[in-house]
Order: structure tokens, then C-alpha cells, then sequence
């Protein structure tokens, strides 16, 4: 599907929903389900209160309830029953005429323990997950400033956590890369999450600039830092856990939201063609012309991209319920030459034009067997393909750098790359409860990987910051790519097989265990690996705890690295040892307290040995320590917001002779701060401070003159030391302001959300102008953005 085809299609269904809604009474009502965590069997007799007016009712025998007649506005409701972790769920938005429809899912509670009501942080209350656990609901993540409704960007304020300097979605987790965490949606494992990274030909390690979720997708997200389950594998450093929110199954509300970049829809509501189907629907275009034009970006380039997700749940019978999962992510990126004339120190002289598009497609059956023991069966097929030219201009410039020919020649393509990977997956996880204490997870993975990657390079080019080991030419300042360097012709697939077993106990009357023992077979690498893993809990009562992770993780190299490599040259997973140990504090239902500490052992990492060339291998070994302290305050009524501060410190060590140095991601001190408040039924505003150490940059010596040509002179960037300096600290203030009103019987809002307010220039990196010799920031100054949402 293409992009233009998109927005023709959100602006029809829009105005289509529009005309399909009518208007009716002014009351709501509040309706949902009540089910275990452990068999997803209904329960019967669970009490639910409305906290603001005092009401209430108990579920049925089919675990159904329901509170009538309800003014509009946002509600909260609390759950409980013996045996279960008590439950609060927040701003849930009652609308005129409308019943607003919940599935809730409520937690065992540990039976050697008094009950506590920890309800606020009900998806990370779980003892399989005891260690780095955060959790953001669908409002929280829609209020987030700066985030603009992007979870990845949210999840950017959790400690020991770097987005890359704010302009990023993607995530760094304690110091490793944005490609190494674990992305499940809705059980589906998936490697390709963001749109418009940042380096249009080569990966760009920073990832990509938004997420292919569109705000008010996400219904809840489970964030694990470190010291993961067996259950997830083969990458290494963190685990976020994405629920695409369920159609209501009472009746249809449309949402969405205009802004300066374009439009979003989503569909809500029951699935009209087959029975017992709720469907939910996202449809987003986003165009970048109007505000690059607005804050005088226009060298920029011009980005588009949109995304189109559908997600429908059948409930085949009263055990069996299938969710079917379409995720069509159509992007481009175009600069050209008019756009280099707009940067007027010519400090980016590339010209990209490249086409990507991301599709998924799953099925999920989910089974309760027994009161015992529940399995699910999750079919998937995931795509990404790139189609990329790259130009060049070739400025005429003086001494200074200015330009002595208004007419910039240049080359329109000199570099292509057609990439795609493909994969069909299958899933099958078992859950069986021998008792309340006792539990049993194991899981068989397989998947087939296609690959394909035709990489051309047309012309020899210069590369104007280098190593000395990079050059040929010991008599040269600068270094020649020529195409056998970088050209690849690669077609393959292999199999993929994974396994896992994970046992949860309690020892004794305060100490829980979860141990588990993981097998990965990669056919690319043609490696078996096992890795054990161990973390738990020692409850020193119902309200803390100290808890502790041990594991082995590995990590397959990056599919399009593994498809650029040589014939014969077959890079090898890479291994992560983790030791965590952390204190957790609920000091109100609301409120917690975590700090934690960690090291990692890094061995067999991919590594460049020659810059500017495809070629890796796995001589890299290294090591990380650091601690994070975090306090968090959840969303209820009217105020939320966390603080948190974390140290760290990651050597890398490429093993080639030049010993340890700085890894990109290494930030030793990053203070987080994110306040939302609620004035009245009108007003929310939001604030969200951010402040980091410089990321590492080399150490460097400037050489003029290099072509030996007096009427055009060119300098070069020669490195005498890895990341031995750093960049400017990075500081940014984001702000959100939110006013809801009605209109007739629809809920609207106007919002404002400002990334970096105080406009001061973020260093995310720095790049080299030969034409000037001088280096300059890619970051970003003020990033304003604003629009309307509706919902009806």
C-alpha cells in the first residue's frame, strides 16, 4: 500500500464514521469482564466500585458487570476479591450514549503474604518479571510531553534508559544499542519498530526517528530493563511487552487527532461482519512540509510516512479466543538538490530517496485448558524492504566555503541498495499452575528467515574522516571506498528454532524463585546456545523487597549486517552476562520506590575492523556497571509523574589492537523529570525534564589542504582516539498543554506539546564539513507541535 493511497483512505473512513454516528441520550455507562490472571477463567462475585460517586456492583457467573447511567466525563473504578491483588483502573472516559467496555485481568496474590493494594501498578505487579519492571498505561503514554503520543519516546524517561537525545523514538537500555532489546506485540517478535532512521543508506545505530504505533494504540506496555525471564530471547538487553488495544464490544467510538504533521483515526467498536468480534482500527498519515517550512527546516529533506493497524478479537467459545494483527507501515524520504541550496553552510551534501514499508500479520489463539493450565498459539509473518539511491552534490567552493558557483553540480544516484528480510513464525507458550505458589512456563519457537540484499556502488568515493588503519595509502589524508568494499549480492534463508522452560516456586514463606534454562538454534550463524536464567524476590513484607536476576543472553547479529557479509564470513551470536540486584518500596498503592544496581560481561560482539566498509566480525568483548533509582507516582485523579537518576559506565573493546574505549551509548549521569497535573475538567499540563552526560565522541586532528589544489581547498577529519572526548550535555525541557471541551456530544481536545522548549541545540552527534574543516551537531533545537483530538 502506498502512502498516497493511505490518507486517501483515513480521509475517507473519517468522514464515512462521521456520517455513521448518531446522536442520542446524554448518560453512559460502564461495562467489562472480570478474569484471572493464572486460567483467564471468569470470576464471580468480584466487587467493583466507582470511586467518584461511591456506587457499585459484583460480577456475575460469567465475570460480567456493568454501572448504568453515568454523566459523562472520566471515571475511576476499583476491583477486588479474595485471593486476588486489588485493581484500580483510571480515566476511563464515559460518553454520552456510549458504554465504555474493560476486560480486566486480576492478579494472584502470593498467599504467604498479608494482601496489599498495589493496584496502580497492576501490569508489572508480577512476580514471573520481579526485576526492571515499568509499566505505562494508554493515558499515561498519551500525556507523556514530548512524546506526542509515541511509547518509545515515553519510555525515554525511565532510568538508565537513553532516546538518543530526544529526536529518536528508539531506545538504548543501560548502555547497549537500539537494536538489542526484545519487541513483542501482542506475542509477535518484531525487529522493525521505528520510522525514518536516521542514515538512509548504512544502519544508522541511533534508529529511528518515530515508532510505526500511532497515539492511542498501545491500550498497555510492559517495560523490563534487565534480568528477563527464559521466556525471551535472542536479544539482549531489554524486553517491552506492547498490547494493541481490543475493539469495545458494545458499541463503536471513534477517536483521533489532527496536527501540524497530519491526521490520525482510529475505530473502536464491534466487528459487524462475524459474530462475537470486536474490532479496533488505526489509520495514520503524517507529513513533514508544513512544519519544516514552519521552523526553517527546509534542508532537512522532506519525510513521510503512515500506518495503517487493525487488530480484531473473536471469542470463539468461552475458552478459546483468537486475535487476528495487520500492521502496514509505508514510509519515503526524499532530498534533493533544491534542499541543499536551503543549507547554507553545505554542511550535508547526500541525497537520499528511499522507500520502506513494514507489514505484520499474526494470529493468536489463546486456550484455557483447564482451571490449571492455559496454551497459546501465535502465527505470524513479518516484512521489511528498503528500496534506497543515494546522490551526491559536488559544491565549487572557496577557502571559506562559499559557494563560487551558484549552480551546484551533482550526481543523482551513486549508491542503491534494494533490502528485504521475511519471516513466517510460529509460537506455541504453556502455562500450567500446579498450585497458587508453584508455576510452569514453557515455549517452542520456529521461524524461517528470508533475506535479500543487493547493494551497489556505483563510483569511488572519498571519505573525509578516518583512521589511520583505515587507509591504504600511507600518503594519503583521506580514505577511497571503492565498490568492492561495500557492494553485496546476498539471497539465503535458514531456519530458526528456540525453546525455553521457566519454574516459578516460593522457598519457604517470603522467597520467590523463577529459574529457567533457554535454547536458541540461529541458522545464519549455525549456533546452538543454551542459557540459564535465575531471578526472584525476598519479601521483607508486603510492601518491599529485594530482588535479584542472574542470566546469560544472546544476541543474533542484525539481519541486514548478516546479509552484507562476504561468502564464508559468518558472524556468530553475541553473549551478555547480567547480575542485577534491586529494593523495591510501594509506599502507597500509588507510589514506588525501586533502585537497582547492575554489571554485564559483553564477549563476541560484532565489530567494523575497516571503517566505510561492510565487512564485521566478532572479535568485540567489553563490560558495563551502573545503578538506577527511580520513584514513580502512577496516574490517579489528578496528578502522576516520576524522577529518577542513573549512573553508568560501558567499555567496549573492538580487538584490534587499540584497547578500551567509551561505547556510543555510555552516559554516566542522566537525571529524568516528568509531572502531569490535572487543574480541572479543562486543563492538563505537563512537564518533563531531561538532562544527560555528552555522549562519547573521538578525539581528532584536522589536516587542510588534503587534494593539494589551491582554488579548491578540502579538509579531513583524521581520529587519534576513539571516544576519548564527549559531546555538550544534553539538556531539554518538553512541555504538553491539554484543554478538553464538548461540542454537541463529542469529547474534544486542543493540545500543545513542545520537545525542547528552552530551544537550545541538542548535540545527539557531530559531523565533519570538508569543505570548511569545521564539525557540527545533528540534534535538534525547538520541535513545536500542536493540534486537535476528538472522540465520539
Amino acid at each position: 500500500m502506498s502512502i498516497k493511497k493511505l490518507a486517501q483512505l483515513i480521509i475517507f473512513s473519517g468522514i464515512l464514521l462521521i456520517n455513521l454516528e448518531s446522536y442520542g441520550q446524554n448518560l453512559g455507562s460502564i461495562k467489562g469482564r472480570v478474569k484471572g490472571n493464572d486460567d483467564k477463567l471468569p470470576i464471580q462475585g468480584a466487587v467493583i466500585r466507582l470511586s467518584e460517586l461511591g456506587m457499585g456492583t459484583t460480577s456475575d457467573s460469567l465475570g460480567n458487570f456493568e454501572i448504568k447511567a453515568l454523566q459523562p466525563g472520566n471515571y475511576s473504578i476499583q476491583i477486588s476479591f479474595m485471593g486476588y491483588e486489588n485493581q484500580t483502573i483510571h480515566e476511563i472516559n464515559v460518553l454520552p450514549n456510549k458504554i465504555s467496555y474493560r476486560e480486566i485481568i486480576l492478579q494472584t496474590a502470593i498467599n504467604s503474604l498479608k494482601s496489599v493494594d498495589i493496584n496502580s501498578f497492576r501490569y508489572e505487579n508480577n512476580r514471573l518479571n520481579p526485576i526492571s519492571a515499568y509499566s505505562f498505561s494508554r493515558e499515561e503514554i498519551n500525556l507523556n510531553p514530548g512524546a506526542q503520543g509515541d511509547i518509545f519516546r515515553a519510555i525515554g524517561m525511565l532510568p538508565g534508559v537513553s532516546s538518543s537525545g530526544g529526536i529518536y523514538s528508539a531506545i538504548s537500555v543501560r548502555g547497549q544499542g537500539v537494536r538489542d532489546n526484545v519487541y513483542m506485540v501482542d506475542d509477535i517478535p518484531l525487529t522493525e519498530v521505528g520510522h525514518l532512521e536516521g542514515n538512509s543508506f548504512f544502519n544508522d545505530p541511533n534508529g529511528g526517528r518515530f515508532s510505526i504505533f500511532a497515539p492511542r494504540v498501545i491500550d498497555n506496555a510492559l517495560f523490563l530493563g534487565g534480568g528477563f525471564s527464559s521466556e525471551y530471547g535472542r536479544r539482549s538487553a531489554s524486553v517491552l511487552g506492547l498490547t494493541i488495544k481490543e475493539g469495545n464490544n458494545q458499541n463503536a467510538i471513534i477517536d483521533g487527532q489532527t496536527d501540524l504533521l497530519g491526521i490520525t483515526i482510529n475505530y473502536d467498536g464491534p466487528g459487524k461482519v462475524f459474530k462475537n468480534t470486536n474490532l479496533f482500527v488505526s489509520a495514520r498519515y503524517q507529513n513533514f512540509y508544513g512544519l519544516v517550512n514552519l521552523i526553517g527546516l527546509k534542508d532537512i529533506g522532506l519525510p513521510i510516512y503512515g500506518d495503517l493497524i487493525l487488530k480484531s478479537s473473536t471469542q470463539l467459545n468461552e475458552k478459546n479466543k483468537l486475535n487476528f494483527i495487520a500492521i502496514i507501515s509505508p514510509e519515503s524520504f526524499v532530498r534533493d538538490i533544491e534542499n541543499v541550496y536551503a543549507d547554507k553552510k553545505l554542511n550535508l551534501l547526500y541525497l537520499p530517496d528511499f522507500k520502506r514499508n513494514k507489514m505484520v500479520y499474526g494470529l493468536n489463539l489463546t486456550s484455557n485448558l483447564n482451571r490449571k493450565s492455559s496454551l497459546k498459539n501465535i502465527l505470524y509473518f513479518t516484512s521489511y524492504t528498503s528500496d534506497v539511491k543515494v546522490g551526491r552534490a559536488f559544491p565549487e567552493t572557496d577557502t571559506l566555503g562559499n559557494l563560487r558557483n551558484p549552480i551546484i553540480p551533482f550526481i543523482s544516484n551513486i549508491q542503491s541498495q534494494d533490502y528485504s528480510e521475511n519471516k513466517i513464525g510460529y509460537r506455541l507458550l504453556h502455562y500450567f499452575n500446579f498450585n497458587q505458589n508453584n508455576k510452569l512456563a514453557t515455549g517452542l519457537e520456529l521461524d524461517a528467515l528470508y533475506l535479500n540484499n543487493n547493494r551497489r556502488f556505483y563510483f569511488n568515493d572519498t571519505l573525509f574522516v578516518y583512521r589511520s588503519t583505515d587507509i591504504l595509502d600511507p600518503n594519503q589524508r583521506y580514505q577511497v571506498v571503492s565498490p568492492q568494499m561495500v557492494n553485496a549480492n546476498f539471497k539465503d534463508s535458514r531456519l530458526n528454532l528456540s525453546s525455553f522452560i521457566n519454574y516459578s516456586t516460593f522457598i519457604g514463606k517470603r522467597l520467590s524463585v523463577n529459574a529457567g534454562l533457554r535454547y536458541d538454534y540461529t541458522g545464519f550463524s549455525n549456533q546452538h546456545v543454551l542459557a540459564p536464567r535465575l531471578n526472584g524476590s525476598y519479601f521483607i513484607n508486603e510492601k518491599q523487597s529485594v530482588n535479584f536476576a542472574y542470566g546469560i543472553f544472546y544476541q543474533e547479529p542484525v539481519y541486514s549486517d548478516m546479509a552484507d557479509q562476504p561468502k564464508g564470513n559468518v558472524l556468530k551470536m553475541e553473549e551478555t552476562i547480567q547480575y542485577i540486584l534491586g529494593y523495591r518500596w510501594y509506599i502507597k498503592p500509588d507510589f514506588k520506590l525501586t533502585i537497582e544496581t547492575w554489571y554485564k560481561e559483553f564477549s563476541h560482539l560484532v565489530t567494523t575492523p575497516i571503517n566505510g566498509t561492510v565487512f564485521k566480525n566478532n572479535l568485540g568483548n567489553g563490560w558495563g556497571k551502573g545503578f538506577d533509582i527511580n520513584l514513580t507516582k502512577r496516574l490517579v485523579y489528578k496528578f502522576h509523574g516520576q524522577i529518577s537518576y542513573s549512573y553508568m559506565e560501558i567499555k567496549r573493546n573492538d580487538g584490534d589492537g587499540l584497547g578500551e574505549y567509551n561505547f556510543a551509548f555510555s552516559q554516566p549521569h542522566q537525571f529524568n523529570l516528568m509531572l502531569s497535573y490535572k487543574l480541572n475538567s479543562h486543563w492538563t499540563f505537563s512537564m518533563r525534564f531531561r538532562s544527560a552526560t555528552g555522549k562519547p565522541k573521538d578525539d581528532y586532528i584536522i589536516h587542510r589542504n588534503i587534494l593539494d589544489q589551491t582554488n579548491q581547498i578540502r579538509y579531513s577529519k583524521e581520529i587519534i582516539g576513539k571516544n576519548r572526548l564527549r559531546l555538550p550535555n544534553f539538556n531539554s525541557l518538553d512541555v504538553r498543554v491539554n484543554y478538553q471541551f464538548k461540542f454537541k456530544t463529542a469529547n474534544m481536545t486542543i493540545f500543545f506539546d513542545i520537545v525542547n522548549i528552552m530551544n537550545k541545540q541538542i548535540a545527539n552527534s557531530e559531523s565533519f564539513n570538508y569543505l570548511t574543516g569545521q564539525n557540527y551537531f545533528d540534534g535538534l533545537a525547538i520541535f513545536p507541535t500542536g493540534g486537535l483530538k476528538f472522540e465520539f
